[in-house]
């Protein structure tokens, strides 16, 4: 499969070349800079169930991670982030406009390659794009009055970040031949891995320190973030009554008015949260997670690829502490 891994590659790289010079720098600009691909990974690990060697699974991968490399663009537009991967992002080094540009630019070779798989395809993707943009929508305008915050933020979470995941196990089945009830399990599968990855990076933002996970711990917190620990936090505050510990207290304070910029405080927030309960329930939200994509794992074929991806599922609860 690295094999495989590695023609994509030269494929991302070959295909953000367009003629426009500054659309080239700026597409290679993320591509150079690396990244997981575990997206491709995925469409490349489900191709396993069919025939891994036909030609449109590279392709599907391609396109997969286009698609993802474009939704970076425009979130980093969104957020104002400055880096990305461990680089300038593009709106930093250029502008928002060669940003989102560039960005609509790798929408359309996905779509391109996508066109050359045939109607299939081009539908999966549009439904699976409709699900990113409703999600991210969600996430900018802030849930509805009286809407549950937690809910809310896993129909965010589940339409943002599982629909291009559970497209991915979808495509490498179905273009390795797989049979359909395969590649709806993996699909589901690929879901709620998606999901309880995301989750396991909010507990990790909270409970690690950098020096084991190697990211800064309350970058999310910094940036007014509301993740799974702290939304388990607030509710279990607000649901405490008038009277709180002097520890509640200062935690509501802290989440919903400091100033987490400020280095003490956010330490402060940290140590809180650490030793609050809300972690516990937000490790097993995680847990549950795993729980229905081993179900969904079991239902396939026994072969080896279904062992690789109950292996992912132990990798993501034993990342998560």
């Amino acid at each position: 499969m690295l094999d495989d891994l590695g023609r994509v590659e030269e494929s991302l790289a070959a295909t953000a070349h367009p003629d426009d010079e500054l659309l080239t720098e700026a597409s290679r600009h993320l591509i150079a800079a690396g990244g997981k691909r575990f997206r491709a990974m995925l469409v490349l690990l489900a191709a396993q169930f069919g025939d891994p060697k036909d030609p449109r699974v590279t392709q599907a991968a391609v396109a997969i991670e286009l698609t993802h490399l474009a939704t970076l663009f425009h979130d980093d537009v969104m957020d104002e982030a400055l880096v990305r991967r461990g680089h300038p992002s593009v709106n930093s080094r250029w502008n928002n406009s060669v940003a989102i540009l560039t960005g609509d630019f790798l929408f359309a070779q996905a779509s391109h390659i996508l066109a050359d798989l045939g109607p299939e395809a081009v539908r999966i993707q549009a439904e699976t794009f409709s699900r990113l943009v409703t999600g991210q929508m969600a996430e900018t305008i802030g849930p509805r009055a009286g809407q549950d915050p937690l809910d809310f933020y896993m129909y965010v979470i589940t339409e943002k970040t599982g629909s291009l995941i559970a497209t991915s196990g979808r495509f490498g089945a179905l273009f390795s031949g797989a049979p359909a009830a395969v590649a709806d399990r993996i699909a589901a599968a690929c879901e709620q891995i998606g999901v309880a990855w995301q989750l396991s990076d909010d507990v990790i933002d909270i409970a690690s320190e950098e020096s084991q996970s190697g990211k800064t711990p309350g970058t999310d917190l910094r940036q007014g973030v509301r993740t799974l620990p702290v939304l388990y936090a607030l509710r279990s505050v607000d649901q405490s009554g008038p009277v709180l510990s002097p520890a509640d207290a200062r935690l509501r304070w802290l989440l919903g008015e400091a100033e987490l910029t400020d280095e003490a405080l956010l330490a402060e927030a940290l140590t809180l949260l650490r030793g609050h309960h809300a972690m516990k329930e937000s490790r097993a939200d995680v847990l549950n997670w795993l729980s229905e994509a081993r179900t969904s794992i079991s239902a396939l074929p026994d072969v080896p690829a279904r062992a690789a991806f109950l292996a992912l599922c132990d990798f993501v609860e034993k990342r998560t502490g």
